[in-house]
């Protein structure tokens, strides 16, 4: 396989998913909460989808809905029919659901920490690991890690105005992340007065 880790845009692209059941309809709600336009093809979907947008079609719409699309994704438990529907998607991003070395896109299992998405891939060797994996992860990062995000980009921008070289606002960033009032101050979650702290040592630069 020579997949890599990429974000992909997906806002306004045209999504068909074969299938209806569990995994489908969890690949539906990703797509549609990105903004996608999504169809799927069987025999029933939920309110909730309807409700975000989602469209139901019959079955004997699949060569049509391929044309449409721009993302393939196969969650049907009828090997036959998603054999089909990949040999016709050529030059299309297709996710196998049921193979996924089938496919040239893996949509892998990720959740969020605050402003933080992680995702999480193990070539489709054991998603038992991938979830005690996000278990190990989700017990690391700390509440002062995600304030330290906000707090960094904070000061980038406000170093933006002041340093026009980008390797000394890194530098000066790495200055801040060390510096012993701010993480006193994040650790007691004060980001606010983080802020107004770091404003002070960015203005006598």
């Amino acid at each position: 396989m020579g997949l890599t880790s990429v974000f992909l845009e997906v806002k306004d692209k045209n999504v068909f998913i074969l299938g209806t059941g569990e995994v489908a309809t969890r690949r539906a709600n990703r797509f549609l909460d990105k903004g996608s336009n999504v169809i799927l093809a069987g025999d029933f979907i939920s309110e909730e989808l309807l409700d975000k947008g989602a469209i139901l079609e019959d079955l004997s719409h699949v060569d049509k809905l391929v044309k449409w699309c721009d993302i393939v994704i196969l969650a049907s438990g009828d090997k036959d029919l998603s054999d089909y529907v990949s040999k016709i998607s050529e030059g299309k991003l297709v996710n196998r659901a049921d193979c996924p070395d089938e496919g040239n896109l893996v949509i892998p299992s990720s959740f969020f920490i605050g402003d933080v998405e992680i995702s999480l891939f193990t070539g489709g060797k054991s998603p038992l690991m991938a979830k005690e994996l996000r278990k190990k992860i989700q017990s690391t990062i700390s509440s002062k890690d995600i304030l330290e995000i906000q707090l960094q980009d904070y000061c980038r921008n406000l170093l933006k105005n002041k340093i026009p070289n980008q390797k000394d606002r890194k530098n000066k960033l790495y200055d801040i992340l060390k510096d012993d009032k701010v993480n006193m101050l994040l650790e007691e979650s004060k980001l606010d007065e983080a802020k107004v702290y770091v404003e002070g040592l960015i203005e006598n630069i």
